[in-house]
């Protein structure tokens, strides 16, 4: 984020750890729903934070870094969540659609 105007790295970092700290609130907010209406979830902030420490030099792997974003272990928060349903599937899958460039 070094690049953007006024969004120094250490701004950058406080941002990101209170979206984390929201996000482990907010366990009802569910993966498919942030999917389905954002086109990310926590799974994929989390395969952002192993990209970014790789690119880096200082690699994590994606358990790591899933455990950083989640506040504990992914199989442990998973257990805790209801299934999908297929409205929120299919809600999912069209608004992940808009994610991929043409």
């Amino acid at each position: 984020m070094a690049d953007e105007p006024g969004i120094d790295d250490a701004v950058a970092a406080a941002a990101f750890r209170r979206l984390l700290d929201h996000l482990r609130q907010r366990s009802d907010a569910q993966n498919v729903d942030l999917m389905g209406l954002a086109g990310f979830c926590r799974n994929c902030l989390a395969d952002w934070v192993a990209e970014a420490s790789a690119e880096r030099g200082r690699p994590i792997g994606r358990d790591a870094a899933r455990r950083a974003v989640y506040g504990m272990p992914y199989d442990d928060w998973k257990a805790q969540q209801p299934p999908a349903t297929p409205e929120q599937l299919a809600r999912m899958e069209r608004s992940v659609a808009r994610n991929r460039i043409p």
